[in-house]
């Protein structure tokens, strides 16, 4: 028998689906090794976070009942259960550094980003014609003016750098205000989902003690049932031999004629 089972079966449901879990993250890692596809990557992906979202969940739970049980075990029963939870926390955090290791490798792998933009080969013909045609001085100005033009480009895409960098703090902060929200909201419900539980098994308990408190009242009521029964049986008919005396309550036949023998 498994040792978690002796210990509560409710524990033994919980590591059984987070060793489901476990094996499911296993197969799907293996399998993504093989998918060569970026966007079949990225999605496999996502499917292995909500598993590992869920498994984490799973071990929330199990350590609030270890540590609900922990005063009715004993100090070995205690620590098998501790050193359970340890193994299922660096198991989960193996797998987390794995999907870290390929989500580095897929985000790197899809960075394209051409810093200049060759000129194409039409508008160099353009240029060379118009170039054959111009004085030494309006060359000069027209490369002036496209160093003036290049120029403002250039300070055009330093505004836009730092505008995305402005953009891209504060949507950081607010996205990190909704993450840390969004955690507390969490660790509410599975505070909420594991006093449900909770409730739920000591209603059953509080169900099957009233149960057993009706068959013993039943039972008593049937023996008292039976005892009236016995003396008023043994009153009406004294001399019934089937039927043996009840200690302390005397025939009414006998007490009646030791009391006229005392009286002559």
């Amino acid at each position: 028998m498994d040792p978690i089972s002796a210990v509560s079966e409710e524990l033994a449901e919980i590591e059984g689906q987070i060793n489901d879990l476990f094996r499911a993250l296993s197969n799907g890692f293996q399998k993504l090794e093989k998918i060569k596809d970026a966007n079949r990557q990225s999605r496999q992906l996502e499917e292995l976070t909500d598993k590992m979202r869920d498994c984490k969940s799973l071990i929330k739970d199990f350590d609030r009942e270890v540590k609900s049980l922990e005063g009715g075990n004993d100090a070995t029963t205690n620590r098998m259960l501790n050193d359970r939870r340890q193994s299922m926390v660096k198991e989960l955090n193996s797998y987390v550094a794995l999907k870290k290791k390929y989500s580095s490798n897929l985000a790197s792998n899809n960075k394209r980003v051409d810093l200049f933009d060759g000129p194409a080969e039409d508008n160099m013909e353009e240029n060379v014609l118009l170039a054959s045609n111009m004085t030494n001085q309006e060359l000069v100005n027209k490369g002036n003016s496209m160093m003036d033009d290049t120029d403002q480009a250039i300070e055009r895409g330093k505004k836009i750098v730092q505008e995305t960098i402005n953009v891209g703090t504060d949507t950081s902060a607010a996205l990190k205000a909704q993450t840390d929200q969004m955690s507390r909201v969490v660790n509410e419900l599975d505070s909420i989902h594991f006093s449900l539980k909770k409730a739920s098994k000591l209603v059953k308990e509080i169900g099957r003690q009233v149960a057993t408190d009706k068959c013993i009242m039943a039972f008593l009521f049937l023996i008292v049932i039976g005892v009236i029964a016995i003396i008023i049986v043994k009153i009406v008919n004294p001399n019934n031999k089937d039927i043996r005396d009840i200690p302390g309550l005397a025939p009414p036949a006998m007490m009646n004629r030791r009391l006229l023998w005392n009286h002559y």
